[in-house]
């Protein structure tokens, strides 16, 4: 089975590859490492073979590595940028300053050569800068033989030994990963601290570590009756070599990256989501031990709601292990903090697993669009949860409304074109990346309608799957299946801080109707729904276009048949609704009444005026 689903993924492993007429691309990998792990000295000792294949249409003369450890010694650019940036991470702050000899992160290159023979390199920070020895033409491959050496850090971020909860590797960012090279170029950023870029590729690998240790990892362990840890097949014998060191080896098809843990206090369950995958719960034997055996049901319930809304996860497999600081996503494993409530262990883990669809199988390039992976992460957390619990709520999202209305509202706010490394404040860089990005998406389902919008996430989770895409590509996906076009959209929330501020500036009773005159107080324009209360229990809903969708919300996506008017050109302040009911039988007006549209300062949003009306709860 295991062969017949390696099998089957290779058949659409780069989909990129065979569908040259489209003008996509991308690179390769096909890693194959060995790591002989001391738990004594905190120190590893390993060997690569990487298989590099070249499918750009450019010839390469150098490559770059990742040596991400490299970040945690005095006075790397992670340690400076924490110690000078106004509000720096608490996790972080000073203490990669105050790192011991024996405490700091390093990986140090021994030997590297390409198809055999040896070549320059130097290590610049944390990229590994290397001059090929012959270039590499569009549609060859090179091989790359490394040995290196590294020290596993004190745990200050995300990756790490001996971390608050006392879990003793967390082994993200482990190992000297190539550089993505895509049709914007090379994307050798050096690590401070913030989001991952990777090549798509397989990853082969063999970690020995004394016999005391359970592991936990991405990919597909192949050789559990060596081991006897939880995976084994109780049908074949169990064989496990004598001696002090266990060799645990993993496969990964298609991923870009790897991460595994490791604990000799780790215990193992699993259970079967309906339709795949296996989930493998990986934690302390004296962790919080009731929350995590409550943990499976609801993490089954993440997948089964994530397979049928937002696309099938791809995989077999998929781990949950306790390790990171807080929540830390990877393909096919998540770490996360185990302790804290129940709510907040299922909290974290829907929000970590999704980012399986978003960054482990889309993988848009983290650094420069952080929020279409945590934004939409964001967003299908809220929606998943809402699901788990049945609250069935108008509007799941408002926790993110109000953290990024928050903001909105600050002279802290920075476009989201700007690179996740470059944001002025960390508070403006996450409020901006999950927040904001989750009310980006949040308004597509306002301006598209719900059934719709869902539809085109499905498609774009589909088309993009096991790619690279865009803010450009999830657009374009988006005006697919809607109809509309929505440049204005993107143009205004991704590229600029301007905000939206609509309100009801004028009622006016005449005989038989009433004149409602809307004005538009914010830089950013939006489709206008206006609900109107009856003195006798009903509403109406009046639906105003944007002139710049050049399209409609389709009437299905209302509560109740919408009363359609004449779009609204962005460039007029005002806007003239008439209401064919005498205002006498009007109870209220109100533009917007589920929330779904981000009113930076929504107090005259509902007539007749209230001075104590603040954003909706």
């Amino acid at each position: 089975m295991r062969s017949f689903f390696y099998l089957l993924l290779s058949g659409f492993v780069f989909p990129g590859f065979i569908h040259a007429q489209n003008g996509y691309w991308q690179q390769e990998v096909d890693y194959k490492m060995n790591i002989d792990f001391d738990h004594t000295q905190h120190q590893f000792k390993g060997t690569q073979r990487l298989i590099y294949t070249n499918h750009s249409p450019d010839t390469l003369h150098q490559v770059f590595y990742h040596l991400y450890y490299n970040a945690f010694q005095p006075g790397s650019m992670m340690d400076v940028r924490s110690r000078t940036i106004a509000d720096p991470d608490p996790r972080v702050n000073d203490r990669i300053w105050k790192l011991k000899p024996d405490e700091i992160g390093y990986q140090k290159i021994e030997s590297l050569t390409q198809d055999g023979k040896a070549i320059s390199y130097e290590v610049i920070g944390t990229i590994l800068e290397v001059k090929l020895r012959k270039p590499l033409h569009p549609g060859s491959k090179t091989t790359f033989d490394m040995v290196f050496n590294s020290q596993v850090p004190v745990q200050i971020r995300r990756t790490g030994r001996n971390n608050r909860e006392g879990v003793d590797y967390s082994m993200s960012q482990w190992y000297p990963k190539l550089c993505e090279y895509d049709k914007d170029g090379w994307h050798a950023n050096p690590y401070i601290g913030r989001e991952f870029h990777g090549v798509w590729g397989r990853f082969d690998v063999t970690i020995n570590i004394h016999r005391s240790y359970l592991i936990g990892g991405t990919g597909i362990l192949q050789n559990p009756q060596e081991i006897g840890h939880g995976y084994e097949d109780r049908s074949k014998p169990v064989k496990i070599p004598s001696g002090d060191v266990l060799s645990w080896n993993f496969k990964a098809e298609n991923v870009h990256d790897f991460v595994w843990a490791a604990d000799p206090d780790f215990v193992h369950d699993q259970v079967k989501a309906p339709n795949g995958p296996m989930l493998h719960l990986i934690y302390q034997s004296d962790t919080l031990v009731n929350n995590w055996k409550k943990l499976a049901p609801m993490a089954v319930k993440c997948f089964s709601i994530m397979n049928q809304t937002f696309g099938r996860y791809p995989y077999s497999d998929y781990s949950i292990i306790q390790g990171g600081d807080g929540g830390m996503e990877y393909p096919m494993a998540t770490l996360i903090s185990g302790h804290g409530s129940f709510n907040s262990l299922v909290s974290v883990t829907v929000h970590e697993a999704i980012h399986s669809w978003f960054q482990g199988v889309l993988a848009t390039n983290e650094s420069k669009f952080p929020w279409m992976d945590e934004g939409f992460t964001t967003f299908a957390q809220y929606y998943v949860l809402d699901k788990i619990y049945e609250r069935n709520a108008s509007n799941p999202y408002r926790r993110a409304y109000r953290s990024y209305l928050s903001l909105a509202r600050s002279d802290h706010q920075e476009p989201l074109t700007t690179h996740s490394d470059h944001f002025e404040h960390n508070h403006t860089y996450s409020i901006s990346s999950y927040n904001k990005g989750a009310v980006c998406v949040a308004q597509l389902s306002y301006i598209m309608g719900e059934k719709t919008f869902l539809k085109g996430m499905l498609r774009y989770f589909n088309e993009w799957k096991f790619k690279h895409p865009t803010a450009n590509d999830f657009k374009r996906v988006m005006e697919k299946v809607s109809g509309m076009e929505l440049d204005w959209y993107f143009e205004n929330w991704i590229g600029t801080t301007y905000t939206i501020d609509y309100g009801i500036r004028h009622v006016v009773a005449k005989p038989g109707r009433t004149e409602v005159t809307l004005e538009r107080k914010g830089n950013m324009p939006m489709p206008v729904e206006v609900t109107v209360q009856l003195t006798d229990g009903t509403h109406e809903v009046y639906y105003i276009p944007l002139r710049l969708m050049r399209g409609e919300k389709p009437d299905a996506a209302f509560s109740v048949a919408p009363k359609q008017k004449p779009d609204w050109p962005w460039v007029y302040p005002e806007y003239l609704l008439v209401i064919d009911r005498p205002v006498d039988e009007i109870e209220q007006i109100i533009i917007d009444a589920d929330g779904r549209m981000a009113d930076t300062f929504s107090d005259d949003n509902v007539w007749p005026w209230r001075k104590d009306l603040k954003f909706r709860e």
